[in-house]
């Protein structure tokens, strides 16, 4: 894990999240990119002025954020760029080959109803590269236990795992295996590639309606310091498939959510 992208929304869990984003960086080597996108208004008459303002903001955002975290030593690479949060984050992620994205469940959007915001959702939906959700105000901390919850146990590749069992040497974690057996699921699904097998200390087979009611089933007894879930149409993130909001009554947790890329 070479560079670790964390971009800016709200000023709060940007902090939480580059503190995090340190913390991981300081045990894997990694480079930091801490990026704050903003939106230029057309250069019409009292627009200029306006954008120089923005640019300015963003810019103190920044600042700010940096002021707030000690870097460890660690390689930090704060940069304001023009441009929608989406793409920009697409474009950036390409450009410096990042490993993982470093995000809040929400970004900008505070929502009590919310678990994942439109933005946040959007990036989880359409990249392929792997996010890390980091709950509002959390502290890092040596993780122990990494609960991979699917429901195909079928891999496009070995190198899906790569992040997550990057983590979970930095941090001597186990990696236990909950695969979820839902009514909807193809025969070839229940099938578990050997490559999961591998990386794993334990596995538990569970029917339940989703992924999300095995998770909740299986949560206490797991207590996980992170859940890890493929990026898939039918998985996981399902419901996101038809909106990039998921709402808390759906599912919330307080522990980060290592979303690993993989589609159907």
């Amino acid at each position: 894990m070479k560079n670790i992208l964390v971009p800016v929304g709200a000023t709060e869990s940007a902090i939480t999240n580059l503190k995090y984003a340190i913390n991981l960086a300081s045990l894997t080597g990694a480079t930091v990119y801490l990026i704050n996108l903003y939106k230029e208004f057309s250069k019409v008459g009292n627009l200029t002025k306006l954008n120089e303002i923005i640019i300015e903001d963003s810019e103190e955002q920044l600042e700010l954020v940096l002021k707030e975290v000690n870097t460890k030593g660690v390689d930090v690479i704060s940069k304001s760029l023009k441009g929608d949060p989406f793409e920009g984050i697409q474009r950036i992620s390409n450009q410096l080959n990042i490993d993982l994205i470093i995000l809040s469940p929400q970004s900008v959007d505070i929502n009590d109803e919310l678990y994942l915001g439109n933005i946040t959702g959007k990036i989880v939906k359409q990249t392929n590269i792997p996010v890390l959700l980091i709950p509002r105000g959390y502290i890092f901390r040596k993780a122990e236990i990494i609960l991979l919850a699917f429901k195909n146990g079928r891999l496009e590749n070995e190198g899906v795992l790569s992040p997550l069992t990057k983590i979970a040497n930095h941090f001597s974690a186990k990696i236990n295996l909950l695969h979820v057996i839902t009514p909807d699921m193809a025969q070839e699904d229940h099938t578990i590639d050997p490559a999961l097998l591998k990386i794993s200390n334990s596995l538990k087979t569970t029917e339940n309606a989703t992924i999300f009611q095995g998770i909740l089933e299986h949560f206490q007894s797991n207590q996980p310091d992170i859940l890890c879930v493929f990026r898939r149409k039918r998985g996981f993130f399902e419901k996101l498939w038809e909106k990039n909001t998921i709402l808390k009554k759906d599912f919330h947790t307080s522990k980060p959510l290592l979303v690993l890329q993989g589609t159907d």
